[in-house]
């Protein structure tokens, strides 16, 4: 694969800061004033995966959100809007200059950040981040990779403009600040996989250089490590790559970009959970074996929180779970001109939000999660290829899924299942469903 820079180093000058621009102004949207962030030890780390299928049908994405237990996830409908000149826009942490119009998104975002996780555009431009760690200093609080995300999707027509617009961004205001709401020195450097029904771009930063390579060939896919050659041997950092396993899980998402030809082969993707096809605890990290991430490690403890698939091919349509767990999720069928209200999670059990009453299954499945595969993976992937074959309404799809879900925790309440996991899993989830408020 070719490097391509959409940006090129000043002449006779090493890459490295770019001259600052205007700066970003301070937001008071967040309830607290964020520090300046430092990487801390990786437990509840933030470690995604991303791929992209280059199919003879048309190009596929998809994207898990793996992030902390509690930290619900909720997709958002945006309108296309003018703005006023000399307007402003309050992202996580700054202010930056608003442009004269925005396009339509449809976006799944941590529930207290202003930028997105992932999400895609009226021009069928789709976008997945994924959190890098650098040998580059982390810096004051900027912009996040998520709203550089978020920014990109509401200014571009095009996968290659949208690069251009984050690579803009990254210059001119940098990236920093805090990316959890409960643990302030938690940061990390950003990498995208940006696509569109052309084709698709990977954008690699650490601090202010970058660096974008095109896709070719089958497939492509990232998981939370630098992996441009040339840019990855200068910035990556090797440790904390090798403590969440970046390598192991990104030969297993490669594969399957290589092979995807369908959503559905997509769906499977992103619930594998590794090479024994199974959760296996570890208590170093987890389940994290495969991009379908369960949290408990002393080490690494994330959780998939949310999930995504887009078919690019012709008009588009994308797929989500809008709740954690793809294995024990459906994957719904939604576009931007079905907006649908999930509630407004926060990190506390709301019962009136999609995610956390979904969380309530998943919460009692995880004590035994083969028997709980075994029952519903039938019925969940039987209404999935109905889905694919007639996609019902968003609003639609999101009642039913909810009536189905109910009904398999009722099940699930009515046999009590056995809790097998080992004492130290259970008393980690006890601690989780604590700090969210579950009795």
């Amino acid at each position: 694969m070719t490097l391509h820079l959409l940006g090129a180093p000043r002449p006779n000058r090493a890459p490295t800061v770019t001259e600052r621009g205007e700066p970003g102004q301070r937001s008071a949207r967040r309830p607290r004033e964020p520090g300046r962030a430092t990487p801390t030890s990786l437990r509840s780390a933030a470690v995604c995966d991303t791929l992209v299928s280059l199919t003879d049908h048309g190009v596929l994405f998809a994207k898990n959100s793996d992030r902390e237990p509690n930290e619900a996830q909720v997709v958002r409908w945006y309108p296309a809007l003018v703005h006023e000149p000399g307007s402003r826009v309050q992202c996580t942490w700054i202010d930056v200059p608003q442009v004269e119009r925005t396009y339509a998104t449809v976006l799944s975002q941590p529930w207290w950040m202003w930028g997105a996780e992932m999400g895609a555009n009226e021009h069928g431009v789709v976008i997945g981040n994924e959190a890098v760690y650098t040998t580059e200093p982390y810096g004051e609080p900027a912009l996040l990779g998520m709203d550089m995300l978020r920014l990109a999707l509401e200014r571009s027509t095009s996968a290659e403009q949208a690069a251009g617009v984050m690579v803009e961004l990254l210059e001119r205001y940098g990236q920093g600040g805090p990316c959890s709401y409960v643990r302030e020195g938690f940061t990390y450097h950003n990498g995208f996989l940006i696509a569109d029904r052309d084709g698709a771009i990977v954008l690699e930063t650490a601090g202010r250089h970058w660096a974008t390579e095109r896709v070719t060939g089958r497939g492509r896919s990232i998981s939370y490590g630098l992996t441009i050659a040339g840019f990855a041997e200068r910035f990556a950092d090797i440790e904390r790559g090798r403590r969440v396993a970046c390598d192991v899980r990104r030969e297993r998402t490669a594969a399957s970009a290589h092979t995807a030809r369908t959503v559905t082969d997509m769906f499977a993707a992103l619930r594998d959970h590794g090479e024994a096809g199974r959760i296996v605890w570890s208590p170093t990290d987890g389940c994290l074996a495969g991009p379908c991430a369960h949290a408990g490690g002393e080490v690494t403890s994330t959780q998939t929180t949310s999930s995504w698939v887009s078919d690019l091919a012709d008009d588009g349509r994308h797929w989500v779970t809008a709740t954690s767990a793809p294995c024990m999720s459906v994957f719904h069928p939604v576009e931007l001109s079905q907006p649908v209200d999930l509630g407004a999670p926060t990190n506390r059990f709301d019962p009136t939000t999609r995610w956390w009453r979904h969380e309530l299954l998943h919460r009692l499945a995880l004590r035994d999660p083969d028997a709980a595969l075994a029952r519903f993976s039938t019925v969940r992937d039987g209404l999935e290829a109905t889905w694919v074959a007639a996609p019902p309404s968003s609003a639609a799809a999101f009642a039913q899924s909810d009536e189905i879900e109910r009904g398999w925790l009722d099940e699930l309440r009515g046999t009590g299942p056995v809790d097998g996991r080992p004492a130290w899993l259970r008393e980690m989830w006890r601690s989780y469903d604590t700090a969210a408020g579950i009795r």
